[in-house]
Order: structure tokens, then sequence, then C-alpha cells
């Protein structure tokens, strides 16, 4: 296969007809990349699910018997935006499915060529769903919306990516095995693709990632709008700025990472309001705590101080005023192994001694009371319960609001919260600054696809919920009078 100089390529294969199809200039760096774990995308436009299905047939018909994995997380989106429409499979394909180079087949959704190569289309909503695909073996693996997934998706489906030696030989193109994933912001996966790719390297930097971490050569390539010119940028921008919040325009026409597309609180979060310096709590503020549990997923702890209307002494010997109600929070434990969304496996003792140490450092004694928790730790099992185990070591819970609709009422009162920041006109939330795991997830929490009105479950959302519980845990807080339409 010979790609001609340019982002107009025509591939010719011994024997066959040739390919003639066009890739822009970012879509070729990424195309003919060293990498062999590759990340493309950022800004809507930007061409990736054309990437993907271009780079798919050109394995296949340079390398026989190759097996290729295309993944979305539902059938629907692979027909949709893959199969069907002006550049899908089937008018790629045209010539040679017309000369019986190669045949579609429906169930499943594939694509087998003559030389016995093969390119799947599969779907992977849930991660249990990875168990489907348990025994393949994967020569590419290629994923679209790769922020749609989680990551413990993703590092299921990676370990199935392996080449066996007699498939091995050169080749025009770079080496397998491969995985190229394309994306945007947002979605349940943002934190962990933002890890993983964004934050790790400089663009276009190949990395040799350690074993543990899969041992391949990793590279993030940006692409932006302006990187397509396939597309009228001028009225596609138009689009996108008619979407109105500021948020959602700067992820999806500039790619931004800082931020989540459509997220539940991006439109109302400001670090510049939201995130203040450590203070002197006033002795007369109401201090607590709240807990969600997780073991396999990151644990939650967060120390809270609610405001009485006085005003807070600062370094600078200023004075910071506040409104009734106003909550701060003021520490917080984070329960994960460093990896986005992965838990670190404490017991409910080792917990509890970890609060009672930074009880000890924050130096508010017994002053910082019980506050809600996760309701499971209060089931017993067969055994002594959670908070039973906690309890033994003076750390005790008060049960959660889990009344119906307390949940999404309690998003509403979070919106209403951070509303309240921005405007002082109602209570507001704030966080310290000596809280980097709050300041990290809770700003890019996206909705869930199907319910808008809650937070996708498979996001890094366990600050988030005990956040909830404790603003649910304030009586006159938890009326839904007067904050309709936050969500």
């Amino acid at each position: 296969m010979e790609p001609c100089v340019g982002t107009h390529h025509i591939f010719r294969f011994s024997g066959l007809k040739a390919m003639d199809v066009v890739l822009h200039r970012k879509q070729s760096l990424a195309f003919s990349s060293e990498a062999t774990e590759i990340l493309y995308g950022g800004a809507a436009g930007g061409g990736k699910s054309h990437l993907l299905r271009v780079k798919a047939i050109a394995l296949a018909l340079a390398y026989p018997k190759t097996q290729i994995y295309l993944f979305r997380r539902f059938y629907s989106e692979l027909i949709r935006n893959h199969m069907d429409g002006p550049n899908g499979f089937r008018m790629l394909l045209d010539s040679f499915l017309q000369s019986g180079e190669c045949r579609i087949t429906a169930s499943p959704p594939s694509i087998r060529f003559r030389n016995g190569s093969a390119i799947f289309l599969c779907p992977c909503r849930l991660e249990h769903d990875v168990m489907k695909y348990q025994g393949v073996e994967i020569h590419a693996l290629l994923i679209d919306e790769l922020t749609h997934f989680t990551e413990g998706v993703y590092r299921a489906l990676r370990a199935r990516c392996r080449m066996p030696a007699d498939l091995k030989k050169e080749s025009p193109l770079p080496p397998l095995p491969l995985v190229l994933s394309g994306a945007n912001p947002g979605g349940p996966g943002h934190n962990w693709v933002k890890a993983a790719f964004i934050d790790f390297a400089e663009p276009m930097e190949i990395r040799r990632m350690p074993k543990e971490e899969g041992g391949m050569l990793r590279q993030y390539i940006p692409a932006r709008l302006e990187d397509n010119p396939s597309l009228d940028a001028e009225e596609y921008s138009a689009r996108l700025l008619g979407l109105r919040s500021p948020y959602l325009v700067k992820a999806m026409l500039e790619g931004c990472w800082d931020i989540v597309a459509g997220g539940m609180f991006d439109d109302l979060w400001d670090p510049e309001v939201h995130v203040v310096a450590p203070f002197a709590i006033p002795h007369s503020w109401k201090l607590d705590r709240s807990f969600d549990w997780g073991a396999s997923k990151p644990y939650s702890i967060g120390f809270w101080a609610e405001s009485d209307g006085s005003d807070a002494r600062l370094d600078d010997g200023s004075s910071l005023h506040t409104l009734r109600g106003d909550l701060f929070r003021i520490a917080e434990i984070y329960g994960w192994n460093g990896v986005p969304n992965e838990g670190c496996g404490h017991t409910p003792s080792e917990i509890a001694r970890l609060i009672l140490e930074k009880l000890e450092i924050l130096g508010f004694g017994r002053r910082i009371q019980a506050g809600p928790a996760d309701n499971s730790i209060f089931d017993a099992s067969g055994r002594v319960s959670i908070a039973s185990d906690m309890e033994r070591l003076g750390i005790r819970w008060l049960r959660s609001d889990k009344s119906p609709g307390s949940r999404k009422r309690g998003w509403v009162l979070l919106r209403q919260m951070l509303k309240g920041s921005l405007s002082r006109e109602s209570p507001g939330l704030f966080v310290f600054r000596s809280c980097p795991q709050f300041i990290r997830t809770l700003p890019t929490l996206p909705r869930d696809s199907r319910d808008p009105d809650d937070i996708d479950t498979a996001s890094e959302d366990h600050i988030a919920d005990e956040t909830r519980y404790r603003i649910l845990s304030s009586s006159r807080r938890a009326s839904s009078g007067g904050v309709r339409g936050l969500l």
C-alpha cells in the first residue's frame, strides 16, 4: 500500500483495486503515526469517525487475517455513524463489495474480506458487556467516543490486543497491535481520558508507557474544527455557538479538556468564585462530615463548615462576609489508588483511623459532628456492619436521605448552592483549595444521556454523592420550593 504525499491518499493493494480516500493533515498524522496507543480528537468536527473507518479498511487490506474491532456504546450508533451514510463503510467499500473482495454480514455486524481479515462493529454499553469479548484476539482496537466508556472497559478491551508472531510481518502501515480512539471532552470517562492522554504529555509527543499501563507507545493528537477543511468552518461554528453555553461551546469548538461539555454543574462552576483560600473557622459555625462508601471504587469523606451568618477572619486580616447557610468544604479524604475512579481497598477500620488522624490535624476535636453517610454502611448482611466497625473506633455516622426523589432533589439543591455562590442572593457552596479531589471531579460530572436530570453513575461521582448527602441533611434547604428549572 502506497499513500501519496499530502492529504489525498490513494491506497493500492496487490491484486486489488485502488482505494482513493481523503485524509486531512491531522487525520494523516494519526493514520501514519508510529504510536500504538493513540487518542485523536478534541473539538467537534475534527473527522474522528472517518479516520477510524479508513484506518480499519486500510489495516484489513494491508494485513491478511487481521481482526479489527470497532467499538461504540450502542449498536444503533455503530450502524448510523459507521455503516450507513455518505462516508460510511458501505460507500467507502462500494467497489470492493461489487467485485466480491469483501462482504457485509448483519448479525453480528461485520465486514469480511477475501484475504481473511474482518472488521467487527461491536457495542459495549456496560462493564459486564466486556465479558462477551473475553476470548477474542484483537489485532487493532478502534474506539469511537472514548469518553463514553469507563476506564475499566478500556483496560479490559486493551488487554485483548495481541498479535501472533506469524502475522507480524513488514507492512507500509505502523505495527500491530494498535489502539486508536476518537473522543470529545465530556462523558462519564472525561476525567480518566484526560489524565491518561491529555495531562501526561505534550500534544503529539509519543511516550513508551510502563508495563502496568499497557507498555504501548501512547500519543494524543489534538484535532480542531479548522483541521477539517471538508466542513464549512464558519457555518459549523455558528451551529456550535448556537448552543449558547460558553462551557459547551469551548469544549466543542476549541476541544478544551479543562471543562466538560453539557455536564451537570459546568454551567455554574467558576473556580474564581467557588474555590477559596483556607481560613480560620468561626467558633459559632457548625462543623460536620459526610461519607460515601467505596472499596473497588473510591470512597469519599468531606469535612464541612456551615455558616451561621457571622463573618470569618481571613489571613490578611480582612473579613469574609457570609450568608447564613453558606457551606464550605474545608477538608477531604479520598480513597483512591491514584487512578481515576479506582478505589484503594481500605477497610472500615483503616478509614476510621484516617478520619481520626485528619481530625487531629484539623484541630477541631469534638466540634466536628457526625454527618450523613451512604446508607449501605448500615447493612449488616450476616456480619458486623461497616458503620459498626467504624463506631468502635469512635467514628459515628447518620443515615442519609434516600427517600423517593431525593437523588434528583439533591442535584437541584447542589446546583442552587453553586448558583448562590455566584449571585449571593441565597446560601452558596464553596471549597477550600486544600480539597483537590472535589475540584478535580465535581465540576466535570456529566449528565446521564438517558436521564439529563441525573448524573451518569458510571462517572467518578463519589464526592458528588457525599456532597449531596450533606446538602440534603439540612432540612431547611431540602424543600423543593423555589428551585425549579435549575437542573
